[in-house]
């Protein structure tokens, strides 16, 4: 059963709820950002992760014998409803701005990620109070899942049903991920821009698909999430850290293309790119490295997650 409490809850505080969901979104589509990371900051990530993995036969059994009301209170479903809606209304919203801002202030909003990176990092370090060797290990082989992934190559992939409900299952499973983009690996997929596309222009069809294969991989992920959460938190929790920390290698501002692709409508898409130190930046792309700016929301996304980590663990206590 989840480990939610929702009899706790009053209604203002399903929309805070909402309001976190809305975060997740945005982060979550965004290239090298992670939904995840946002609930491990605002102190749902296992309240989400438990009652994910409460949608099971049970829930149904429950269904059967007590009735939806009883139904919903297992699987914490006004929680989830919140949260679900918060994420959808914002990916709605912010889906046309983030494509905006990667084509024309990439430098600064990746800076501005790297900041949150920072401070979710730091953040994070309480959430696994032992310092151990498996501490540690746990931690360097976080870091390792997420330099592996960034080493993929992004592909061209068809944009078959089928296919479209695959990537949607493997992307679900970062997208809860501290640290490993949903997004990216669309990216790497080949369907990132034709699923926001999607989403821009509401296209039923696209979207059905994808968020199938979204929900499939969720229930069954939950259940391995789940499982660590419960019997090894700290190193889970250092794991992910560890995945967080290395994102800062993908999210590199300063970006030189070295694969691209141009579709049909003549929009050039970057596959691969190397990081470039900011002294060459503009030597070798013949853009401004925007330094200033780069400081600017570098400090500024570091706060923002400051603040919330403070404000979050100030309404707990």
């Amino acid at each position: 059963m989840s480990n939610a409490n929702p009899s706790s809850r009053k209604s203002a505080d399903y929309l805070i709820v909402f309001l976190k969901g809305m975060a997740m979104g945005a982060a979550d589509s965004v290239p090298g950002v992670s939904g995840g990371t946002i609930a491990v900051i605002a102190r749902i990530y296992d309240e989400l992760i438990f009652s994910i993995r409460s949608i099971n036969l049970a829930a149904l059994r429950v269904l059967y014998k007590d009735g939806i009301a009883r139904a919903w209170d297992y699987i914490n479903g006004s929680f989830l409803l919140a949260l679900f809606i918060g994420i959808v209304v914002s990916l709605r919203l912010s889906a046309g701005l983030v494509l905006y801002l990667l084509e024309n202030h990439f430098e600064p909003l990746m800076a501005f990620f790297i900041g949150l990176v920072f401070a979710s990092c730091w953040s994070l370090k309480a959430e696994f109070r032992q310092r151990t060797l498996g501490i540690a290990v746990a931690l360097l082989c976080g870091m390792a899942v997420t330099l592996l992934v960034g080493l993929m190559s992004p592909q061209t992939g068809t944009a078959s049903g089928i296919y479209l409900f695959f990537c949607g299952l493997v992307a679900i499973c970062a997208m809860i991920l501290p640290g490993l983009s949903g997004a990216f690996l669309l990216l790497v997929l080949g369907v990132y821009d034709y699923v926001l596309t999607a989403v821009i222009e509401l296209n039923l069809t696209i979207i059905f698909i994808f968020v199938s294969g979204c929900g499939l991989g969720l229930l069954l992920f939950s259940r391995v999430l789940a499982w660590t959460l419960s019997r090894y938190r700290d190193l889970s929790y250092a794991f992910l850290t560890g995945m967080l920390l290395a994102s800062i290698e993908i999210l590199w501002p300063w970006q030189m293309a070295t694969s691209t692709f141009v579709d049909l409508d003549g929009h050039i898409t970057v596959l691969q790119s190397s990081n470039v130190s900011p002294s060459s930046y503009m030597q070798v792309t013949g853009q401004e490295p925007q330094f200033l700016a780069v400081c600017v929301t570098l400090v500024a996304g570091f706060l923002l997650i400051f603040g919330f980590d403070k404000l979050f663990r100030k309404s707990i206590d």
